[in-house]
């Protein structure tokens, strides 16, 4: 890891960051409720955050405590997120995560990445958002849109998103992880998109190598 590179990383930053000063999660849910994080998150996967936004607010209307998603009926949890990916699988692991905080956790959201990845449905990417808005524990989740802004810019050549995640640790201090998180994001929703991005519109345009584009 050069210091050029991460003179580098430290300007493409500074500059999303003045393009997007206003990004952060937009999953919506309770910011006094852990639960209800971990539940938009694991709804997330292979869905869009604006799908998953549609179903939160009659899903929690409904199952309002960790209490009643451990004792819910399965076919009834179905139905309130039937209309994301992979939802019955997303059901069963969701029922179950609610009983192992019950059980193991004593009804607490587990406030460390280790103990978060013991539960259903909860991997790396998951957890590390979870630490980092719920109880701003210093982590960068890499998905899809991190992960694909990081090579193009040359931050990291690795594909593995645990080995991105260690590259991009490495090239910005710990403090700025949830902000690099957030601002990738928007960036990669907003003008560097997976197919046909946006250059021309890319306040990185001038410096960016575009790898892979």
């Amino acid at each position: 890891m050069t210091q050029s590179l991460k003179k580098f990383a430290t300007y493409c930053l500074s500059i999303l960051q003045k393009s997007f000063p206003d990004a952060h999660i937009e999953l919506n849910y309770d910011k006094q409720e852990p639960w209800q994080l971990l539940v938009a998150v694991c709804l997330s996967a292979q869905s869009t955050d604006k799908k998953v936004n549609e179903v939160t607010p009659a899903l929690f209307n409904k199952f309002k405590t960790i209490n009643n998603f451990a004792n819910a009926d399965i076919l009834d949890l179905e139905a309130h997120i039937k209309i994301l990916g992979l939802y019955k699988n997303k059901a069963k692991n969701l029922k179950l995560a609610a009983q192992q905080i019950l059980t193991k956790f004593n009804g607490q959201v587990p406030n460390n990445r280790a103990d978060l990845e013991t539960l259903a449905g909860v991997g790396k990417k998951s957890s590390a958002v979870i630490v980092a808005n719920a109880f701003n524990i210093p982590a960068i989740a890499v998905d899809t849109h991190v992960a694909r802004i990081s090579q193009r810019l040359g931050l990291s050549k690795n594909t593995n998103p645990d080995k991105i995640e260690e590259d991009l640790s490495r090239l910005w201090s710990s403090n700025l992880w949830l902000s690099a998180h957030h601002t990738l994001i928007f960036h990669g929703r907003r003008i560097c998109f997976a197919r046909k991005p946006n250059c021309l519109g890319c306040p990185l345009n001038n410096v960016c190598p575009k790898i892979d584009c």
